[in-house]
């Protein structure tokens, strides 16, 4: 067999793998230890395992993933988010459907402390969902809610996904985070449309009205509200301002999360341990996809692979809708049968050749890929978001009634990815005046 033979049996070999779940790491890197000693030999497959995995993980960039990480597990475990959940409730209550409304807000202020899709999903599916059903709400439409709005933490910086990105493309991770910033909003606020919208031609999806809150408790919940966007404007404004790197805003973000929690009096051991647990096991399981997929780029790129999946791609069109439209294809179905994380370092050793191949620019074209990770997060018959609040809420809401209610916001995603196609200058406004 030719290399190139190799390279695509070893491709469709780890995509059978990952379906019937066998870890994606593990799955990357068996096939690509096994296809590099079928091309030469065995020593030069165990040279590879030798040599990578240090080589790249070292970079100081990808410290900022454990430091963002830790951050946001570090507010969830305070309990960080509530006072602002619980203002936004008082102040938006009178909206259609102003409780969800009130959810969108909340989980777009978490997702730039965190940069963690599932993290944001986990913590505000416990607060939001819950006082939703308790008012009456649709059950589809409080549960898709948050699971739809916790993917904003892939969008809104600082986003784990955009760190890798960044890395892997190399391309400067601070204007990714600028580049993201606004369609992240966008996002959140067409949601809140799309909402407003649903519950004004359908009353009874939202439940009752609440009567007005009073002076008083607006005065009260008031008080709560400064720890999470005190953390957002110091870690974002550090970086949008270059007096961090993201590396070093995460630090201080990690590090100011602890603090806030204890001068709130919430920053317990049990709290500490939680966080520190859970930004390890998180890590962890982030940087042996990225050794993965390491191996797998270095087996593509010998296989010739990625150059003639470039070329296939452009014998058809060189214009870059032809080209955008067969990376959705690809993100669509690939996005039913594996988490975002390990699809994007799957997929990124093939597409990045191809973007660098036609000249698009890397940046637009990394918050384009990220938009699509998104919709993965809430597509069955994975929809990791979705099984996340399915079991946060111990199965209290089913499957079946989550994904119907995601339905409506995965429209909404789509309207969103074709207006930042259409329009390439709402991600790329902010990173060029920092140019």
């Amino acid at each position: 067999m030719s290399n190139l033979d190799i390279g695509i049996i070893g491709t469709i070999v780890a995509l059978v793998l990952i379906a019937v779940r066998v870890p994606i790491g593990l799955s990357l890197g068996l096939v690509s230890i096994v296809g590099i000693a079928q091309m030469f030999n065995m020593n030069v497959a165990w040279g590879m395992i030798s040599a990578t995995p240090f080589d790249y993980v070292g970079q100081w960039e990808l410290s900022a993933a454990p430091m963002f990480l830790l951050m946001g597990f570090l507010c969830s475990a305070t309990d960080m988010t509530r006072g602002l959940f619980l203002s936004l409730r008082l102040y938006l209550a009178r909206l259609p459907g102003g409780l969800a409304i009130t959810s969108v807000g909340a989980c777009a202020f978490f997702a730039a402390a965190s940069g963690s899709s599932v993290a944001t999903a986990s913590a505000m599916s416990r607060m939001a969902v819950p006082e939703m059903l308790k008012q009456g709400y649709d059950r589809g439409l409080a549960t898709g809610t948050i699971a739809a709005s916790g993917t904003l933490g892939s969008l809104i910086p600082p986003s784990v996904l955009l760190i890798l990105y960044g890395v892997y493309a190399q391309v400067s991770v601070g204007q990714l985070f600028m580049a993201g910033f606004i369609p992240g909003i966008l996002s959140a606020l067409i949601y809140m449309a799309m909402i407003i919208t649903r519950v004004k031609l359908n009353p009874s999806l939202a439940g009752e009205t609440p009567p007005p809150p009073s002076e008083e408790e607006r005065r009260a919940a008031l008080r709560d509200v400064w720890p999470l966007p005190t953390l957002i404007l110091l870690v974002l404004g550090g970086i949008f301002s270059g007096a961090f790197s993201p590396t070093e805003a995460g630090a201080l973000g990690a590090f100011f999360a602890g603090v806030i929690g204890a001068v709130r009096g919430k920053l317990t051991r049990a709290a500490i341990i939680e966080a520190v647990t859970q930004a390890v096991i998180s890590t962890g399981s982030i940087f042996i996809i990225l050794i993965g997929s390491l191996f797998f780029t270095r087996f593509l790129a010998l296989s010739g692979l990625p150059m003639a999946f470039s070329n296939a791609i452009l014998s058809v069109s060189d214009q870059t809708w032809w080209i955008l439209l067969a990376v959705a294809i690809i993100y669509l179905v690939l996005g039913m049968l594996i988490d975002s994380i390990g699809l994007l370092l799957l997929t990124l050793p093939i597409l990045v050749p191809l973007v660098q191949a036609t000249g698009i620019d890397a940046i637009w074209f990394g918050i384009i890929i990220v938009k699509l990770l998104e919709i993965g997060l809430v597509t069955p018959p994975i929809g990791l978001n979705v099984y996340m609040i399915n079991g946060a809420l111990n199965n209290a809401v089913s499957l079946p009634e989550i994904f119907k209610g995601v339905w409506w916001f995965i429209v909404m995603d789509v309207v969103t990815l074709l207006i930042l196609i259409l329009f390439p200058a709402i991600t790329l406004w902010l990173p060029s005046m920092a140019n």
